[in-house]
């Protein structure tokens, strides 16, 4: 399994953010997508932007994230690749997800995050969020 720590870090001396909504309540078995909007860093900086989330009671989960440059390397939790969609626009600054058939077990804070130092490892993960998301399912 693997473990992540989660920094968030608000500071009004590099103004590096990333915004995204507050919240949403979905039904069992529909879809959302929610887009981040980055701003202070650029999607093809040496920095990879993704997304997580955190679920009450359990372990953060890592979604997945994406290095900079046009062709950054993208990397995918395989216990959720079939539940989760992702998608960036280097130009309009923005990552977005999609969630498809979202349950009740999908309810969490999502949080879009930068890793903060490009020689961190995948369970060394630091993120720099701003605002969270939070998604709520009903049946």
């Amino acid at each position: 399994m693997m473990e992540m720590m989660l920094v968030c870090v608000s500071t009004g001396v590099d103004s590096i953010d990333l915004i995204q909504p507050d919240s949403k309540v979905v039904q069992t078995g529909q879809s959302l997508t929610i887009s981040c909007q980055v701003s202070g860093y650029s999607l093809t900086d040496g920095y990879a932007t993704g997304w997580i989330r955190q679920r009450e009671g359990k372990p953060m989960d890592w979604i997945f994230y994406q290095w900079g440059s046009s062709s950054g390397s993208f990397h995918q939790n395989d216990a959720l690749k079939n539940k989760f969609s992702y998608s960036r626009d280097t130009s309009a600054g923005t990552v977005t997800i999609t969630g498809q058939n979202l349950q009740p077990e999908d309810t969490a804070v999502y949080y879009c995050v930068r890793r903060m130092d490009i020689r961190s490892h995948a369970n060394e993960w630091e993120g720099r969020c701003v605002q969270t998301f939070g998604l709520y399912c009903k049946s």
